[in-house]
């Protein structure tokens, strides 16, 4: 097992990372609420992540075996990665927990709910699959990995992803050392992805 510790904590560094960041955009979302429904749609957010978290690791195996999909997998993760950048330049993290103190909207309570879990419910379902296919992309073929990986994010999502947002606002070096970390595991991934989508666009030659 010990020959695998450098890819469990990348895994685990992942995992916390973007638990943290889907935290982040659930909050940003909430914000506008009033306290009361402000709450309710945290605890949503959080539990739609972690269930659609196991959903995903359930069918990873069949994901890894698309045609393409270590390619694919990578074109996401570098989405992720601007947009991560763009939160911690614009220090969207510390804007979302100040907003979260604030009084909310006193207006539409279930047009602004509806408008927020419309929000929270896309963030979670691509962030969800960032997740895995990142797991997935340092796990590779060791399959005892990808489950501990995702068994992992699972629980971060259902219980320390507000915390680690927190840290990460408090301690912005952390969100940048997880960009550098995200962007070098979205190259990798196209890097390697490349030889198997060159020969599905038919661009491997004879």
């Amino acid at each position: 097992m010990f020959e695998h510790t450098f890819d469990i904590l990348q895994i685990v560094f992942a995992d916390i990372i973007l638990s943290g960041d889907n935290a982040l955009v659930i909050g940003m979302a909430a914000a506008g609420l009033s306290p009361e429904l402000r709450k309710k749609a945290i605890f949503m957010g959080m539990a739609l992540a972690a269930g659609l978290r196991i959903f995903f690791a359930a069918i990873a195996t069949y994901l890894l075996a698309l045609p393409g999909i270590l390619f694919f997998g990578g074109l996401l993760l570098a989405w992720v990665c601007w947009r991560f950048f763009n939160e911690i330049r614009y220090h969207l993290a510390e804007s979302a927990e100040e907003a979260l103190k604030q009084a909310g909207y006193q207006g539409s309570p279930r047009r602004q709910m509806w408008n927020a879990m419309v929000t929270i419910t896309i963030a979670d379902v691509s962030m969800s699959i960032d997740n895995v296919v990142a797991v997935a992309a340092i796990a590779r073929d060791n399959t005892a990995l990808l489950v501990m990986g995702l068994a992992l994010a699972i629980a971060f999502m259902a219980f320390f992803a507000t915390m680690i947002m927190k840290i990460m606002s408090k301690y912005i070096w952390l969100s940048w050392l997880g960009l550098l970390f995200l962007v070098y595991l979205a190259a990798d991934m196209l890097h390697d992805g490349w030889p198997e989508m060159a020969a599905l666009l038919g661009l491997g030659g004879a």
